[in-house]
């Protein structure tokens, strides 16, 4: 197979992913995170980052990612990322409630 096939295919593939997320993608997760619940643990709360340096670190990238976004004038995007801010923490309190009780 040549190179640019390969390449294709995988773009290809990618798009054909992305589709079939979005599919399974709730409107309340669509409007509020702009993904899936399931995404976001798997894009931010299993990442490198995440894993090296902690939740907490990966809350505040994604905060001043949402304040540049702010600053360059897309308030939606900006909105969103605060929601999955939001929502790790909210998984991040409900982890440490799980182990206290």
């Amino acid at each position: 197979m040549q190179k640019g096939v390969v390449f294709n295919s995988v773009l290809l593939y990618n798009k054909c992913m992305k589709v079939e997320k979005e599919l399974k993608m709730t409107e309340f997760e669509s409007k509020c995170y702009g993904m899936t619940e399931a995404d976001i643990r798997e894009e931010y709360m299993n990442s490198i980052t995440a894993r090296f340096t902690g939740l907490e670190m990966v809350v505040m990238g994604i905060l001043s990612d949402a304040q540049e976004l702010l600053a360059m004038g897309r308030s939606e995007q900006s909105r969103k990322q605060m929601n999955i801010a939001k929502f790790i923490l909210s998984e991040m309190m409900e982890a440490k409630r799980s182990t206290v009780a």
